[in-house]
């Protein structure tokens, strides 16, 4: 993979999602903010691009790839697969985290008060990402899914119109701009999921949790910012042609 300083960051992940890892290591955004260049993405956080790209072309020129190469998807297989894999996890957890918190604030929250604002955010978070999953398993993916017939049965009676998907995409992105921000309040508020010295066990499950959760949400939110919606946008732009 040739990989340039003048490449986003979110298309670097977007070819090979073990990219990730590097940029989380210094910190860099690949999801909501993955769309400026690798070397001023690199200059925002005071580190220097040499090194990153340095471990990004050790990483991706390897031979051991074993990841899922997202990139070669259609739109509708990705669109399945997100909706089965993160929002069903998103679905799973968050009840579980809501009780963990709920227990944690009645617990600790009096020697602990930031659990109390960390509570809130989640609560907040879980209502607002299940309305947001919902407009896109209603209306958004099965947008990309009546594009993806139409393409295969030019025949097919499935009306399309130019920019039916600009609106309810720059919704979804506008939405995850928001849950990025909140779950860096998180991250903040947790001291990087870094449980107090006097943590219980369940102090400790929670914060694990969380880290688990926004990790898998980076990968949602990249997923469908990087790599689905443009491809879904340059698939309605050739039918349309």
């Amino acid at each position: 993979m040739d990989i340039h300083f003048e490449k986003t960051v979110g298309e670097i992940v977007a070819l090979d999602y073990r990219a990730a890892a590097i940029f989380e290591k210094y910190g860099i955004d690949f999801c909501c903010k993955g769309n400026i260049p690798v070397d001023e993405a690199c200059e925002r956080k005071h580190v220097f691009t040499e090194d990153v790209m340095r471990e990004l072309k050790l990483l991706l020129t390897g031979s051991d790839n074993t990841g899922d190469d997202f990139a070669s998807w259609s739109p509708a297989y990705l669109a399945d697969y997100i909706e089965q894999k993160h929002h069903s996890y998103v679905t799973e957890k968050t009840p579980v985290l809501l009780r963990f918190l709920d227990k944690l604030c009645s617990t600790h929250g009096h020697r602990h008060p930031e659990l109390l604002e960390i509570n809130r955010l989640f609560s907040e978070s879980a209502i607002e990402l299940a309305m947001h999953m919902k407009k896109e398993e209603t209306i958004l993916f099965p947008l990309i899914r009546k594009m993806k017939m139409s393409t295969s049965d030019p025949m097919s009676e499935h009306p399309l119109t130019t920019g039916m998907l600009q609106t309810p995409i720059a919704v979804m992105m506008e939405e995850h701009d928001h849950e990025g921000d909140r779950f860096r309040m998180i991250d903040t508020l947790t001291n990087h999921y870094q449980p107090p010295a006097d943590a219980c066990n369940t102090y400790k499950a929670t914060y694990a949790l969380l880290q688990e959760f926004e990790n898998d949400l980076h990968l949602h939110i990249h997923l469908e910012n990087n790599i689905l919606f443009p491809k879904a946008v340059q698939m309605e732009r050739e039918l349309m042609n």
